[in-house]
């Protein structure tokens, strides 16, 4: 069988390529080695994936993935397929052996909304359901789909082009193409077929993670411990809720179908004392035995799936791309699902693919193009690692990490508005990592950081706290590091009139879009 492309790996990534690529009238073939409903891992979107969502299906007339960006049009069309609720980011610190006092003190959580009403909120993606669905969408747009194959062998064709050998339930497949992806994750099938290492990340740290789906797993809402002394941006449970603590966090995701997807991502050396590796299930309960209100939160709670253990977090290969073949962002790199920064990483680059596939796939062309896709995939993971190994090591100290994580939101936030408004070229790369401005305000707050983790004096926060907000100040359009807040940012657009000037326009310009915009409407 011929086909121009093949994509190994029918998860979210492959499908959405796969139906890009017929609707740039390619033949595709979409090998998947398992079948579907599965279980898979990487589920929580956020406001500038779903935005490439809409910008995705308004290019290649995709109107699946414009219902599947928000949750309310997602509701009132697939109400069979599940998914979660995402308001915003919550965030809760933890001290060993103590209970957490969000009631208390709001120093001790974060909350940021991204999204003013449920009707255009983000959602946690069931991959069990999503990943079906949109596999049976790329077959019904004339994608050839393969389930149950195992390949084994990949060979160069004279003349060009790939011929790949496997199995499928016991029967010998051939396959022929032009090109090759490897949408299977980390450690992948291309990984394999050409033996390339994984480089690693500069300075990052050594982490494992366990984690499976649960059900009644209580809200946080019903806890006291976790009740705020003060009105909320958002219902708190309604969110990518994280959960803080020296060496590590916990995520949990909550999906309307009543499963709740939760696991920890942990530093090596408290993984090593917790034992997960040989004993996740009783590793996961023993972490949970040092923090009392993470125990509250799961007393009752039944696992419905063996937990799963992951030695090794971080990935990041050696090559990603060659002559017909290249490799998508998941499988060239692997990070920590903090942030919520591999859907719209994964995006970002199926978008610079399809680009690429534009303008054909004779090797000339190729051979100049991807290299560029490359660069840009690899800076943008190379960066988001650097970012997340600083978090992480501010794990321990609560208003340290809240002061980080505003790098986070005020570049999301103002790439998100900038494509919007239509000038996606303010920040065009993940991060804003191509601002030199914002880079170089990061590279001070960030030599700063271990001199204030060596002695968090409350003088020495406020000083980082004020270097952060300096460092931000040229993207800020959500009204972020505002004391006033104390910690709960809710959407408020004349956060987005003040900052008008910064995407271009003037505050009056601005006000005026807003009064008619879609994404301002309706809540």
């Amino acid at each position: 069988m011929d086909f121009d492309i093949a994509i190994v790996g029918s998860g979210f990534g492959g499908s959405i390529l796969g139906m890009i690529a017929r609707r740039l009238g390619y033949r595709v073939l979409l090998v998947e080695r398992g079948t579907h409903p599965r279980f898979a891992i990487g589920e929580s979107t956020s406001p500038l994936f779903n935005l490439l969502l809409e910008e995705t299906a308004e290019r290649y007339d995709l109107p699946v993935l414009r219902i599947l960006s928000a949750y309310g049009s997602w509701q009132r069309t697939y109400p069979q397929v599940a998914c979660g609720l995402k308001r915003g980011f919550t965030f809760f610190e933890h001290i060993e052996g103590r209970h957490c006092n969000a009631s208390t003190d709001p120093a001790s959580q974060l909350m940021v909304a991204a999204s003013p009403c449920d009707e255009v909120a983000d959602t946690h993606w069931y991959r069990a359901d999503v990943d079906a669905l949109l596999v049976e969408e790329a077959q019904r747009m004339g994608v050839d789909y393969t389930d149950h194959t195992d390949l084994v062998r990949l060979q160069r064709q004279p003349g060009g082009g790939w011929r790949l050998e496997g199995e499928r339930l016991g029967k010998p497949m051939v396959f022929s193409c032009r090109f090759v992806v490897d949408a299977s994750g980390p450690r992948g099938f291309l990984s394999r077929a050409f033996v390339i290492p994984n480089r690693g990340f500069s300075n990052y740290p050594k982490t494992q993670a366990v984690y499976t789906h649960f059900t009644d797993v209580r809200r946080c809402e019903t806890v006291p411990d976790y009740v705020l002394p003060c009105p909320a941006p958002y219902p708190m449970d309604d969110a990518a809720v994280h959960h803080l603590f020296n060496g590590g966090w916990i995520w949990v995701l909550r999906f309307n179908n009543g499963i709740t997807s939760a696991g920890a991502a942990l530093d090596e050396t408290l993984a090593l004392q917790l034992g997960v590796a040989a004993d996740p299930e009783g590793g996961w309960k023993r972490l949970l035995a040092r923090y009392p209100s993470l125990q509250e939160l799961f007393d009752g709670a039944q696992t419905i799936r063996p937990f799963i253990f992951v030695p090794s977090l971080p990935w990041r290969s050696q090559s990603v791309v060659g002559e017909g073949w290249a490799m998508l962002p998941s499988a060239m790199a692997s990070i920590d699902p903090l942030f919520s920064t591999g859907f719209p990483l994964n995006l970002l680059g199926i978008l610079r693919l399809a680009t690429i596939w534009q303008h054909g796939l004779e090797e000339p062309h190729l051979s100049r193009a991807l290299p560029i896709y490359a660069e840009v995939a690899l800076a943008e993971a190379d960066f988001t690692a650097r970012y997340v190994a600083a978090c992480r090591k501010a794990m321990g100290c609560f208003p340290l990490f809240a002061a980080l994580s505003m790098f986070y939101f005020a570049a999301a936030s103002f790439s998100e508005m900038a494509r919007r408004l239509r000038r996606p070229n303010l920040a065009a790369h993940y991060m804003a990592e191509d601002r030199k401005d914002f880079m170089e305000g990061w590279a001070r707050c960030e030599a700063m950081l271990d001199a204030v983790l060596e002695q968090p004096t409350p003088a020495a926060l406020l000083c980082f706290e004020r270097a952060v907000a300096e460092a931000v100040e040229n993207l800020n359009v959500a009204g972020l590091c505002d004391p006033h807040k104390q910690n709960r940012y809710g959407v408020d657009f004349e956060d987005v009139v003040r900052g008008a000037e910064k995407l271009g326009f003037t505050p009056e310009t601005m006000r005026e879009i807003i009064k008619t915009a879609p994404w301002a409407q309706g809540c």
